[in-house]
């Protein structure tokens, strides 16, 4: 686990009846970064520090402005300037890159629990990325039932400050490809598009994206800019979100606790 990723704190312990203790603790730590396009400042997002070179790379492949680590020539940490603490990362784009400024450049904050609010129509989204394509690819119940166990088991910061979310990739063989966590589950996200991105391994076309939280629109979104047919959440989905999954596609899954899950959209991916 990432140490930049907690901050130990102390607290006072109460327990009923009357049992009062002062112990150390530990919060998942949520500081604001600065994403740059060649010197541009196109996002401020709030994270949870680590891997922001990813996020940077997994934000520009969601606004479909990257779709190959040949698009962009680096990435790189800006100087701590003033009380910016070098929470300032800036992308340098191949000339295969095409950036609409004017649509990149909409955001000016995103908090952590809403993601980059005031987007445009599910339309508009259709235009940057092409539905997903039925290959064949299915999982059974069973797979998918697993699945969040072993999600819990590698999320190391959470169980320190259960105050993080994770999103992680499995293959259709039951492999854990990618896992991240952060405060903000759209940045969770955004993390494992960079790694997949930097990685050469997107589209993720014969995979499972599983979310430890609810599931709107944008990150659904997201999952089609990795080519995602399977999303499957701990936790319910959105109107935006069913919508949208059962229009471009993609088999969404939610609820999936215990030996239980709702399908909501495109069932045949998911067998007995």
């Amino acid at each position: 686990m990432n140490s930049e990723m907690t901050s130990p704190v102390q607290v006072r312990r109460v327990t009923l009846p009357g049992g009062v203790a002062e112990e150390g603790d530990a919060v998942a730590r949520e500081e604001p970064l600065e994403i740059r396009v060649e010197g541009r400042s196109v996002a401020v997002v709030m994270r949870t520090p680590g891997h922001d070179e990813e996020l940077a790379a997994g934000f520009l492949v969601s606004e479909g402005v990257v779709k190959a680590a040949r698009d962009i020539l680096e990435v790189s940490q800006c100087p701590s300037t003033g009380n910016t603490h070098g929470n300032i990362v800036d992308v340098l784009l191949a000339g295969s890159a095409v950036v609409n400024w004017g649509s990149l450049t909409r955001h000016v904050f995103s908090a952590s629990s809403c993601g980059l609010c005031g987007k445009t129509s599910i339309e508009s989204v259709f235009q940057r990325f092409e539905p997903v394509v039925d290959n064949g690819f299915q999982v059974s119940a069973g797979f998918l039932a697993g699945l969040p166990s072993r999600l819990r088991e590698e999320q190391a910061a959470f169980a320190r400050t259960g105050g993080l979310h994770a999103c992680a990739i499995f293959d259709e063989h039951g492999g854990m490809v990618v896992l991240r966590e952060d405060v903000g589950r759209h940045n969770a996200l955004d993390k494992v598009l960079g790694w997949a991105l930097r990685q050469g391994r997107l589209p993720f076309d014969r995979h499972v994206l599983l979310l430890s939280g609810r599931v709107s629109f944008e990150m659904m979104q997201k999952a089609l800019a990795a080519g995602v047919p399977v999303v499957a959440a701990i936790s319910a989905p959105t109107s935006l979100a069913v919508e949208f999954a059962e229009g471009c596609g993609q088999t969404l899954v939610g609820f999936l606790r215990g030996g239980t899950m709702n399908v909501y959209c495109h069932p045949g991916r998911v067998t007995a």
